[in-house]
């Protein structure tokens, strides 16, 4: 292990989506700051840059806009008009138009590994961030004055200070076991089957979700006319849906979906993974913070968890600027500022959390008393005025007190 040791202001454990847009967040505040990653960024391991399809909220987007990176991810999104929500077998729906929200969109899908490339890209071009990959954390030492953090690499060993050390790392975080927090988990025995399919319909910018027996089936807008889908299958099922061929494959989909969209053929790759709800016990630590999938693991049935990961990107940000001298920042990992940033999270965390396990327990019912309600509270959804806006604003992430990157205002 080297004996010299490399000080830095903010070491972000893991190069993913939401830990590259946090470095990326950071930089104009003139912080000097490392990014641990331990998957090379060209290999085909790496998660959070594959050809899944993300759904970008309003705030995700404004805070791509402070960042001056909107226009680069906009010329590879496609934009969602409207959201279309039934359930199989059933007589309800319900639907979202952006029409009634005032905006262009009410959201807008991108492929991971599109995002990934505007993001390494502006990296690149970032001089007071370190990327650090591929290298693992080995251990954490937090003190009260700084943390310590040792890296393997194919170089060896070394050692990076910090004032603020901060999880990104997902919802298996291995840093944050090393922070000694604990994580409440409850799996859904569902896999998400992902992937890409052609219809034989436009989508014309609409997104549908329908709810089936098994789970959530999303099919979201993509490039070329192309249709991303998540489908939650249970896990007992997941392998034999998995290894059909092709067409086996469409068939079943298109059972489940119906034809709304005509026919569907030419479906891609395909990969699976297993869906957990996961909740931090707290989100601090001495000299240490989580954020993202390090903190809460969602269903995607809401499409919420890495625009939730983004406003909690978005409050650290807001809360480490505010801590400003006028001749810098004084101390990122001040125990003031995590505190702040701590009770600023928590109500739209728990929000959501509440939000998508409830809609997934609802849904998932077999019940006739509970199938019955979510008919008629979708038609309600439908017909009580002011309901889809409010509920727009609060999936879109403009609820609450936002912080400057989440209305479009930069940090400096």
């Amino acid at each position: 292990m080297s004996s010299e040791t490399d000080n830095y202001d903010i070491v972000i454990a893991g190069g993913g989506m939401i830990g590259t847009s946090l470095a990326l967040a950071l930089a104009p505040l003139g912080l000097r700051v490392a990014v641990v990653e331990a998957i090379a960024r060209k290999k085909s391991q790496q998660p959070s840059f594959d050809d899944r399809s993300t759904a970008l909220s309003r705030s995700t987007q404004r805070m791509f806009e402070a960042m001056q990176l909107w226009d680069d991810v906009i010329a590879a999104s496609t934009p969602i008009s409207n959201i279309h929500v039934s359930d199989k077998g059933r007589f309800g729906f319900s639907h979202i138009d952006a029409k009634e929200t005032g905006l262009e969109a009410l959201g807008y899908v991108v492929i991971n590994r599109v995002l990934g490339e505007v993001l390494q890209s502006a990296l690149l071009a970032t001089s007071n961030v370190d990327m650090i990959c591929p290298a693992r954390i080995e251990s954490i030492e937090l003190g009260p004055d700084q943390a310590v953090v040792t890296i393997a690499s194919d170089k060896g060993e070394c050692a990076l200070s910090c004032k603020l050390l901060i999880a990104a790392d997902g919802a298996k975080s291995s840093v944050r076991e090393m922070m000694g927090i604990s994580v409440q988990k409850h799996s859904y025995a569902q896999r998400a089957v992902i992937g890409n399919l052609l219809p034989e319909k436009e989508l014309c910018n609409r997104a549908f979700e329908r709810f089936t027996p098994q789970g959530p089936l999303a099919i979201l807008p993509v490039t070329d006319g192309r249709a991303g889908f998540i489908w939650t299958v249970s896990e007992e099922d997941a392998d034999r849906v998995l290894s059909l061929s092709d067409d086996a494959f469409l068939a079943e989909i298109q059972e489940e979906f119906g034809y709304r969209l005509g026919k569907f053929s030419h479906v891609g790759a395909r990969v699976a993974y297993p869906l957990m709800l996961s909740k931090a016990i707290r989100l601090t630590a001495m000299r240490s913070v989580l954020v993202g999938n390090s903190a809460h693991g969602l269903h995607p049935v809401s499409a919420q968890g890495f625009n939730l990961g983004m406003r909690d990107v978005a409050a650290l940000c807001d809360c480490i600027a505010d801590n400003s001298s006028p001749s810098g920042i004084t101390d990122p990992g001040d125990s003031n500022i995590l505190d702040r940033y701590a009770g600023w999270r928590h109500a739209d965390q728990k929000k959501l959390v509440y939000f998508t396990d409830n809609l997934v327990r609802l849904f998932g019912s077999t019940r006739p008393g509970l199938r019955m309600l979510r008919n008629i509270g979708m038609i309600g959804f439908d017909l009580i005025p002011g309901v889809r806006p409010m509920f727009a604003k609060h999936t879109m992430g403009l609820a609450g007190e936002l912080p400057r990157l989440s209305r479009g205002v930069p940090l400096r």
